[in-house]
């Protein structure tokens, strides 16, 4: 006998995966395919829409096959890199450029110029973010500066403009609908966050016509059918998310206070604030969320640059494991790091430090230190960044943190997450299912389509989660970090100019 389930598309920076999620939470359908990366020049990354747009459906049709005869499919829920760009032909669908990417860092001029200019508070004030490459406004502007001819089609409404969501919209729906949601909005430096809109005073410094923007719709709702010619299956498309507040939502992070963690190659932290705007004091930046019908709501959002990057550089760079699974076990093996730590600012700090030129650093060798002392040092430092981050939300926002919800690869280390509970002094809570972001477009699009009644019907389906909660007391705690805070000084040390 079938379910009703959602088709969740998540197109993420190096592949695309397809999930069919059933009323129950059984995934009845799953399908993963990887795409090109492109880098013409150095800090330059790109991707081929339309190369995205193949893989996209490909999966699609083989998680729908897989699924047959188990699930009848409702409604389709999208998220996606949130930051990259595509500029496309309005009428024939074509890409006119490769999407730039959100690692791209080919606008660090544009955002210094703009910075000169003295707008960066503008913009902070506005949109919650800081004027970087990272976002994808000055990626567009870059675009429309790169030929005369695009600035001419653009103005006069010949273009469209999209982070990939609302590309894949635009596609799967034969090009009737060209929209996106506020959480994907949010990231592009053109919204304004507290009037829910694009903004001109926002739009202007970046060149940027009204006319080449989607329609803003709300993140659980309506985006129109997807065809036949597309996926083989007319089906609606009722919820659109970016892949962090996806996930947040997947979390059930729905509520002021409520936290989650995505540990990966870096870190992304997000703490649902409810229906208030929160500017940050220390280095955080405030982006659009959802309440638990898919409503507008807001959250704090911090980014710590390495992660499980620095798992993998002892494997590749140093070859002291053959496997990020063999650090559970390594880091159990010592009762502590014997006072080594380890600070991976490989690529400078991010926040609350924002210091791009602090650089990796290890301290407190002895000739006793062994691989284990660093495997354990390197997931402890994954702890206490996000401790840190936790903290400045904390403060920013007022809320006390009751709890952190936690997904991505790193998440399965059951030694990480108990160390993780240690540091901030509140349970870890990890989902029986980790891929949230799959899930979180799921849910927005199954609550739109009734295939769950409520947010809570939604969350419950996902299974129950495991807990781990602090054994430590907080005198161990605060201990443990005063060693970590003399590591983290003498990276930023590094970054002073030498006299």
């Amino acid at each position: 006998m079938s379910e009703r389930a959602v088709l969740a598309l998540d197109q993420g920076t190096t592949g695309s995966t397809a999930l069919v999620i059933g009323a129950s939470g059984r995934v009845l359908g799953r399908a993963y395919s990887e795409f090109e990366q492109h880098f013409p020049q150095p800090g330059w990354v790109e991707h081929d829409a339309e190369e995205i747009w193949r893989v996209t459906t490909r999966v699609a049709r083989e998680a729908l096959a897989a699924a047959e005869g188990e699930a009848t499919v409702e409604s389709i829920g999208i998220t996606n890199q949130r930051e990259t760009i595509v500029l496309w032909d309005r009428e024939t669908g074509t890409p006119v450029h490769r999407a730039i990417v959100w690692q791209d860092r080919r606008t660090a001029s544009i955002c210094a110029e703009m910075r000169r200019a003295g707008l960066q508070s503008l913009y902070r004030e506005r949109s919650g973010l800081v004027l970087d490459p990272y976002f994808s406004g000055t990626k567009l502007r870059w675009l429309l500066e790169s030929d005369p001819e695009l600035r001419r089609r653009a103005e006069d409404g010949e273009l469209a403009a999209g982070t990939i969501d609302s590309w894949l919209v635009h596609r799967l729906t034969g090009g009737r609908i060209h929209a996106t949601d506020p959480t994907n909005a949010s990231r592009t430096l053109l919204y304004d966050l507290r009037a829910g809109a694009w903004s001109a005073e926002l739009a202007g410094p970046l060149g940027v016509p009204a006319a080449i923007l989607p329609e803003i719709r709300p993140s659980s709702g309506e985006f129109g059918v997807s065809t036949g010619a597309a996926i083989g299956v007319e089906l609606p498309i009722q919820g659109v998310a970016g892949d962090q507040q996806a996930a947040l939502f997947g979390q059930g992070c729905w509520e002021a206070g409520l936290a989650k963690n995505t540990y990966g190659t870096g870190a992304f932290l997000l703490m649902h604030t409810g229906e208030e705007v929160v500017p940050s004091t220390r280095g955080l930046l405030t982006t659009a969320a959802c309440g638990p019908r898919g409503e507008s709501a807001f959250a704090l959002e911090g980014s710590v640059f390495i992660a499980g990057a620095a798992v993998q550089w002892l494997r590749d760079g140093l070859g002291l494991i053959e496997s990020a699974a063999e650090t559970e076990a390594l880091a159990e093996s010592v009762s502590s790091t014997e006072g080594v730590h380890f600070v991976p600012a490989f690529v400078g700090l991010g926040a609350p430090y924002w210091e791009p030129e602090a650089r990796g650093t290890i301290t407190g060798l002895t000739r006793g230190t062994t691989r284990a002392h660093l495997v354990r040092a390197a997931l402890e430092a994954m702890a206490f960044r996000t401790a840190e981050v936790l903290e400045a939300m904390v403060a920013d926002s007022r809320e006390a943190l009751a709890e952190l919800r936690v997904d991505g690869g790193a998440s399965a280390n059951d030694w990480l997450m108990g160390f993780q509970a240690d540091v901030l002094g509140v349970p870890v809570r990890r989902p029986a299912m980790v891929e949230t972001t799959a899930l979180g477009a799921a849910g927005l699009a199954g609550l739109a389509s009734r295939v769950w009644s409520s947010a809570d019907e939604f969350l419950a389906s996902a299974g129950a989660p495991a807990r781990f909660e602090p054994t430590v007391a907080s005198g161990v705690q605060d201990e443990l970090r005063r060693g970590w805070t003399r590591a983290l000084r003498a990276s930023l040390a590094w970054a002073e100019q030498p006299t």
